[in-house]
């Protein structure tokens, strides 16, 4: 129990890397449905290219041990950029990754089919509900190199 505190203070004060969002506690109800990671800000300058567009994405994972439709769910910023998932079932404790750019949907890997960013790199919410508009899990997130980072789960 001790270093289950200690490994979580240390995650919560550690970044991982510049752009990339993680959780800094685990909550005491875990979401059937997950936001596990935010990759907010591409590697490298934006330029805008489809393949710096897709090195921004979120992860959702099913965190149970049966198959869950997400056909009608919505993932959306604070701005109101949305994905809407089509007729979608995320296998018992699979992932998806959502990319911001284009690209073919798999049963791993989904795309906003965007020309632009999604995720703002100063701070930005991300919120997945469900298909009756149900809020299902959400996460902010500011700059990692601001002097206030902060990760906060509801």
């Amino acid at each position: 129990m001790r270093r289950t505190a200690v490994s979580l203070a240390l995650s919560a004060t550690v970044a991982v890397g510049v752009g990339l969002a993680v959780p800094s506690t685990a909550s005491a109800t875990t979401p059937p449905i997950r936001i596990v990671k935010i990759q907010y800000d591409s590697p490298g300058s934006d330029t805008g290219s489809n393949s710096s567009l897709n090195a921004e994405y979120v992860v959702l994972k099913n965190t149970t041990s049966t198959n869950r439709s997400l056909t009608g769910w919505t993932l959306r910023d604070k701005q109101g950029y949305t994905y809407r998932f089509p007729t979608f079932t995320l296998k018992a404790g699979a992932s998806v990754t959502i990319h911001t750019g284009k690209g073919s949907a798999t049963a791993s890997h989904r795309y906003y089919n965007r020309s632009w960013y999604v995720w703002n790199n100063t701070g930005d919410t991300a919120y997945l509900r469900d298909s009756k508009g149900v809020l299902r899990d959400s996460w902010a997130f500011k700059d990692a190199s601001a002097a206030a980072y902060y990760v906060t789960r509801r």
